[in-house]
């Protein structure tokens, strides 16, 4: 039988008993409290130095994209698979890495999930053609009994039943309206002129002038289009306002600016405040040894070293492909302020010089008339990294409405 404790002990165990109840609890307290403290923090700091756009690439031989050359929403020129073009499998195998937050891979299911009931538009040239195609093509993985859709002015576009989503394209190259005016005599117009382009730069072109309200997401851009091979001194853009020429005439990149700063506005009146609205940068060239009409190539097996871009697209170098940091300088001035979030894919699509159809464009006669294709990119590929950033964006976007 074991022997009793003196009666006078026990204040003193009780009193033991809670000071280490106490002492203990104290600890995790403030054990808690530094860690609330230090982790929400260094949280915070990492967020807040997340860049997608801002990375190096890095081979992955385990990367397999999300789609082949069977899907329907494919573009012929662009579906490089199916054209054969060589080293398809290394293209596709370099993962974007941003500095400092994890980019991952967009998971269909879960995207078009949180997409429920909305829809996403893109308006502008060929390159938001070419990102679209990349999206068409991935989302079908989550819904196979996607549709073709052409309404509302598109140009293209897929809807997929399961979730009642829409995704499609409107064409507008300068964004603004332009038409063809033929030359008149005695219309005061340059010796030489065939006519000229008349660009309204305070009318969205009828492509997308009454999409307002259907679209919950929209990606906009412009600027391949805003060069003299287009738009040669034979046929020129002449620049409207309230339906009179501006005077004096505009040059190709004041014009550029006019257009922007009005459509602009008229994206910022007509749509929805709570439409998420983004401004995809351009998508750079990788033509070398002269332009796509002087025979420029992009045969190329491997991405370009960082320290190879400034003499690709510096400006001051004035090389074959600088229009995309010229033109960005002027889009990313005249979006300032304006609440428009850039899609600035640039960067890390300058890298890649390696993934373009080049050759492969699916016609044998295309490289003898329109010359390599150095502009556009080949799906399965870069585009599909595009995809994984704007969809992380949107659904950021969506978690703050």
């Amino acid at each position: 039988m074991s022997p009793k404790l003196p009666s006078y002990l026990f204040p003193w165990l009780i009193f033991l008993t809670f000071s280490s109840l106490y002492f203990f609890s104290s600890f995790l307290s403030l054990q808690s409290f530094f860690s609330s403290c230090s982790s929400p923090t260094s949280r915070l700091i990492a967020i807040s130095n997340c860049n997608l756009f801002s990375g190096h690439w890095v081979s992955d031989p385990d990367r397999t994209p999300l789609y082949d050359q069977t899907c329907p929403f494919h573009r012929n020129a662009w579906n490089c698979l199916r054209n054969e073009r060589q080293n398809m499998s290394v293209i596709n195998s370099w993962k974007w890495v941003p500095r400092n937050c994890q980019l991952n891979r967009i998971d269909p299911f879960r995207f078009l999930g949180r997409m429920r009931n909305r829809n996403i538009g893109f308006v502008g040239d060929s390159l938001n053609e070419n990102f679209l195609a990349s999206f068409l093509c991935i989302l079908r993985a989550a819904d196979e009994g996607a549709k073709k859709w052409k309404k509302k002015g598109s140009w293209r576009g897929a809807y997929f039943p399961k979730f009642n989503v829409t995704v499609a394209y409107h064409r507008a190259v300068l964004l603004s309206r332009y038409q063809w005016q033929p030359k008149q005599e005695n219309a005061g117009m340059q010796d030489g002129s065939e006519g000229f382009y008349r660009v309204d730069v305070d009318v969205p072109a009828d492509d997308w002038a009454k999409i307002a309200g259907f679209y919950d997401v929209l990606v906009f851009n412009t600027g391949h289009w805003w060069n003299n091979d287009k738009f040669p001194k034979e046929k020129p853009l002449v620049f409207y306002q309230a339906g009179q020429p501006i005077v004096p005439p505009l040059g190709m990149l004041d014009g550029l600016k006019v257009v922007l700063v009005n459509m602009i506005t008229y994206i910022q009146k007509e749509f929805p405040g709570n439409t998420l609205k983004f401004w995809r940068l351009q998508s750079p060239r990788h033509f070398y040894g002269g332009d796509w009409n002087q025979n420029g190539s992009c045969l190329f097996n491997r991405p370009l070293e960082e320290n190879e871009l400034d003499s690709w697209f510096e400006p001051r170098n004035n090389g074959v492909n600088k229009e995309a940091r010229l033109l960005n300088a002027v889009i990313q001035e005249t979006l300032q302020g304006t609440g428009i979030q850039l899609l600035d894919l640039t960067h890390l699509s300058e890298f890649r010089s390696d993934a373009h159809p080049a050759i492969w464009l699916g016609r044998k006669d295309a490289v003898a008339i329109w010359g390599q294709d150095c502009m556009h990119w080949c799906l399965p590929g870069v585009p599909d990294t595009w995809v994984d950033i704007l969809s992380q964006l949107i659904l950021d976007g969506l978690k703050e409405n």
